[in-house]
């Protein structure tokens, strides 16, 4: 993340999102796959680097050697061509999309890291109840623990949405766009960037 100042002078948190360059792998269509998309390959690699499967699936399509693939559904899997290059020309500044990626990691987490809880009482004597979650069932009835009910657990390590978000900046040159706000994950993370479903 970082911040850039606009015309009128207001600073405006960003993160910076390499977009690009991506190819064309592979297109499905529905009389062959049962669906229509387009799958995209990202992520500059040494051809030496690739396992010969993945080596002979792009060659197919006269894909250079990328490190992810990832598939997109589209309405018409026609306006896309096998080895085409997409970069970050295709967003502008105004657009509103959605990123998705996977969100840090932060291990095994109590009810209070995790979930929000309050803790116990500070005072009357108590001194080792401060962060647990206290009583998490009743006694007869249902005479057992709700499932679904907050505990501690794993947190984070999960795939996040976060909608709605404003492109404030474009370089095509650079194949680099600016979202306003916060993505998901640590840095050098992969994410996706789409058109805002809500938006």
């Amino acid at each position: 993340m970082t911040q850039i100042v606009d015309e009128k002078g207001i600073i405006i948190p960003v993160t910076i999102i390499e977009a690009g360059p991506c190819y064309v792998t592979q297109k499905k269509t529905v009389e062959n796959d049962g669906y229509s998309a387009v799958q995209l390959g990202f992520g500059d690699l040494r051809q030496k680097s690739l396992n010969k499967p993945k080596a002979g699936h792009l060659k197919k399509s006269g894909s250079p050697a990328v490190k992810y693939l990832r598939e997109f559904r589209v309405s018409n899997p026609d306006e896309y061509q096998e080895g085409q290059k997409i970069d970050a020309s295709i967003f502008a500044a105004g657009d509103v999309v959605d990123v998705i990626g996977t969100s840090k990691g932060k291990g095994f987490a109590g009810g209070v890291k995790r979930h929000g809880f309050s803790g116990g009482p500070k005072t009357h004597g108590q001194s080792d109840r401060w962060r647990a979650p206290g009583s998490i069932g009743a006694g007869t009835t249902p005479g057992r623990v709700w499932k679904g009910t907050r505990m501690a657990g794993r947190m984070g390590n999960d795939r996040v949405t976060v909608q709605n978000l404003k492109i404030a900046l474009v370089d095509a040159e650079k194949n680099v766009i600016a979202v306003r706000g916060a993505v998901p994950g640590a840095k050098n993370g992969l994410v996706i960037v789409r058109k805002a479903v809500k938006g």
